[in-house]
């Protein structure tokens, strides 16, 4: 779901500026969440076409990638999760993922394990949601600015935090939800010099595989 999502917001922000006022509705609602965000409206679009590039690839590499891995993008860093039944599942992964233009970072997350089952996909939707909730209400936090995935009870966080404080209290309302295993944040200061250094990505073969 998160994926359709994501590839229906990239495709609504490209066809608004070839199409009518009726779309320019639902595109002016997305720049406006886009430019409230600590990455700014440019960004926030890269990172969305990064990550309909890299589901598109997967698809066509394997399916299976595509159906059993997710992905987050922020300011080019992107961090998958999920689980995969093979060791070149993974590998293959985030090959592809580096594929990607703009891509500054891949964090592989991705375990080997059996799939999880109904039960468990719920499970990590409720967390998920639940969190979400606890981000939102919280007048200390711009919710705005983290994205949030959910794997076997494992909680994986991306996003900018506005300081020390506030990501703090991001890790203390994920470490509080119920039925959640294990959290690991991804999340970056807002002025982390990381942000605004520019990475050098190798090419060919020797590109970095895997974090």
């Amino acid at each position: 779901m998160q994926k359709t999502i994501s590839i229906i917001a990239v495709a609504v922000i490209i066809t608004s500026s070839v199409c009518g006022c009726g779309v320019l509705v639902g595109a002016g609602a997305a720049a406006g969440t886009a430019a409230m965000e600590e990455r700014g409206i440019s960004a926030a679009i890269s990172d969305k076409l990064i990550q309909a590039t890299i589901n598109s690839k997967w698809f066509e590499a394997n399916p299976k990638i595509f159906i059993n891995i997710s992905s987050q993008v922020h300011e080019g860093r992107v961090l998958l999760s999920g689980n995969v039944v093979k060791p070149q599942y993974r590998v293959d992964a985030v090959r592809i993922a580096w594929q990607a233009d703009g891509v500054r970072e891949v964090i592989n997350q991705i375990e080997i394990h059996d799939q999880s089952s109904l039960i468990g996909f719920a499970r990590d939707g409720w967390i998920t949601t639940q969190l979400t909730m606890k981000l939102t209400v919280d007048s200390q936090v711009k919710a705005i600015n983290y994205s949030i995935d959910t794997v076997d009870g494992h909680i994986f966080i991306m996003g900018i935090a506005q300081d020390q404080n506030e990501l703090d209290r991001v890790l203390h309302h994920a470490n509080g939800v119920s039925y959640a295993r294990r959290v690991t944040s991804h999340a970056v200061l807002k002025n982390d010099p990381a942000r605004f250094t520019k990475i050098i990505v190798p090419s060919g073969p020797h590109r970095p595989t895997a974090r």
